[in-house]
């Protein structure tokens, strides 16, 4: 199963109702698993954060793990840590990056928001992600 842009604004639309719920002005990305951008929008939110949506999902997916976990991983990796940020243009490992997994659990795509806090942007990102079932 991959990432269909039909799936891909249900995930966008959950999320934005997550975002407005919380009266939150974010930026929501949604990637394939190349990490190819599939959604976007655009929720009155602030300059860098559009780019910061588009790390988080990038993280999300090309590590397979949200992107949060992959902070907690890179903080103990000394100076390989440094190569992995900056790979594939550079990666964002702070919450808000989800990643977006099939029924049968393969991961086809993520999900992120920035503009919130952490925690707000992951629980956005997460209703996102979570119209997969």
């Amino acid at each position: 199963m991959e990432l269909s842009y039909e799936l891909a604004e249900k995930a966008l639309q959950a999320a934005i109702q997550k975002a407005r719920s919380l009266n939150i002005p974010v930026s929501v990305a949604i990637v394939d698993q190349g990490g190819h951008l599939m959604a976007f929008a655009r929720l009155d939110s602030v300059y860098g954060v559009i780019e910061f949506a588009m790390k988080k999902a990038q993280t999300a997916v090309m590590f397979g793990i949200d992107s949060d976990i992959m902070g907690q991983i890179i903080s103990g990796a000394d100076i390989h840590g440094y190569g992995m940020l900056n790979s594939n243009g550079g990666l964002l490992t702070i919450a808000g990056g989800v990643v977006i997994k099939s029924p049968d659990g393969k991961i086809i795509g993520g999900i992120a928001s920035s503009g919130g806090s952490p925690e707000q942007d992951k629980e956005i990102a997460t209703a996102g992600a979570s119209v997969m079932g």
